[in-house]
Formats: structure tokens, sequence, C-alpha cells
């Protein structure tokens, strides 16, 4: 369990410096109008875009070796702490000043992340059957649909709606990853391989990461990072920890629910008021 902590801190931090890398490189190029993929194409020719994309890429991955000792909700909590991070670059970055507000945030963020992690218990997911795996693959197609409309919304809001869908869309994958994290088998490579390429749960997170790295990019050209950032960062803990408390029978320590309860609306309801940190200073640099 300690590997599965260390490695869900070090997805934190991953996210949180490749978020403000995204940030600005999302600032610099031509803004989409319109949920396109091709502004993935263009923010594949900036250095950061590419840059911080590869920390999410080891983030995910270490996210996965966490996934396969602890439970959804204190993997998705602690990941979640890269908001925190984000904050702190790019205050160091772009020049913006944090007010005692934020700094309040900080900390409750980091304690409730304290109380979830002190909660866990390690535990393997329940192996979901394929109709419940088609379910995860029909949300992140329903995802897309809404994510259309939304994507015309422009400033702030946008900003908002469309980093919620993103955190949606990353929601889904961390559910399918901690499907996929138990469909391995003792049949060697090849069996694994087919166990994994065979379940719907693949096939969503296939759909749900282009998504959610549309959706994130294209919500970080309409707001700060930490506008876009931040309901991310509530839509892909919520949704998650919901599904593996419900479904994929993670729970607590015996005795400590409250404490996870506790934790967990810390964490989140601290997320939401470091939201307003975006709102301080309308304009940043993108110089990183």
């Amino acid at each position: 369990m300690p590997v599965g902590l260390a490695c869900a801190v070090g997805t934190s931090l991953c996210y949180g410096v490749g978020s403000v890398l995204q940030s600005a490189a999302a600032t610099g190029v031509e803004p989409a109008i319109r949920l396109d993929p091709r502004l993935l194409v263009r923010l594949a020719g900036t250095w950061r875009y590419p840059v911080g994309l590869a920390l999410d890429a080891v983030g995910f991955v270490l996210s996965l070796v966490a996934l396969r000792t602890l439970p959804l909700y204190v993997v998705q909590s602690v990941t979640a702490s890269f908001l925190a991070v984000t904050a702190v670059v790019a205050f160091a970055t772009v020049g913006l000043r944090m007010r005692r507000l934020e700094v309040a945030a900080l900390v409750v963020l980091v304690a409730g992340l304290a109380l979830v992690g002190l909660s866990a218990a390690p535990q393997a997911a329940h192996l979901l059957g394929t109709g419940a795996q088609w379910l995860v693959l029909g949300a992140a197609l329903a995802l897309v649909v809404a994510a259309v409309p939304l994507s015309r919304v422009g400033g702030r809001e946008g900003a908002w709606m469309l980093g919620a869908v993103g955190g949606l869309g990353f929601g889904v994958v961390a559910v399918a990853a901690r499907i996929l994290s138990v469909s391995a088998t003792d049949g060697g490579l090849g069996a694994l391989v087919r166990a994994v390429v065979g379940a719907p749960a693949f096939y969503a997170l296939l759909v749900a990461t282009p998504l959610g790295l549309t959706a994130y990019a294209t919500a970080l050209q309409r707001g700060t990072v930490v506008q876009a950032t931040a309901p991310l960062v509530v839509g892909e803990t919520v949704l998650p920890a919901l599904v593996g408390l419900v479904v994929l029978g993670d729970h607590p320590r015996p005795g400590w629910g409250a404490v996870a309860a506790w934790g967990f609306v810390l964490a989140v309801g601290a997320s939401l008021v470091l939201a307003r940190f975006g709102d301080v200073e309308a304009s940043t640099s993108t110089d990183c």
C-alpha cells in the first residue's frame, strides 16, 4: 500500500506540472471555436504541450500501479491534489499571487487528502461483467454527444463546462483502468492482451481519453488554468469514487468510514474554493 500511495502522489505531481505546460501551450495557438480534435494537432507543434502530455502519460502509468492495491476513491482523491500543484506552479511561472483564502484552501485540500489516505485499506477491484462494462462505454459515448453543444459556449462559462466534460471523461478513463487492472490472467502476455482487447472497458478508455484531452485543451483556451482545472478535478474525482464505492467494492478500513467521507468532502470542497483563484487575475503570461 505505501508503494500505491507513493505512485498516487507521483501522479498528482505529474498532472500538476503537466497542466500548467498544457495551459501555456493552449493560449499560444489558434483558439478552437468548437470541440475540434485538430486543436491537439496544433498543440503538438509546440514543445510545452508534448512535454505536458508526456508527464500526463507518466502520471497515468503511476495511477495504474496505484490502482492495483488501492481503492479508486483513494487514488482519485490523492490525484485531485494536482490542482494544488497546478496553483503553486502557476504562481511561480505566470506571476499570479495567492490570497489567504487560496492558502487556506490548499491547507484544507492537503488535510482532506491525508484523511483519505489514512482511511485506505489495500484491496483489489471486483471484476465487472460485460453488461456493466458496456454501460461504461455508453457513458463515454454520451459524454461525446454532450460535449458538442457545450463546446460552443465561450468565456469563463465555457472553461468551466468543458473542464467538467474533460474531468468526467478522465473519470471514465479511471473507472475503465480500474476495471482493466483486474483483467489480467495467468495465461501469459497473449491471454492478457486478449482479455483487455475483448473488454468493452478498453474501448471506453479509447473514447474517453481523446475526449478528455480535447475538452480540457479547449477549456484552457477559454479561461485560466485553474478555472479549467477545478471542474476537471471534481469531475474526475467524484464520478470514479462513487462508481468505486457502489459498484467496484471499494471500502475504507473498518471504522474509518466517517474519516474517509470527511476527507473526501474537504478535498473536493477545497478544490472548488481554489477555482476562485482563477478569478483573481484574468491576465496570465505564457512564459514557463
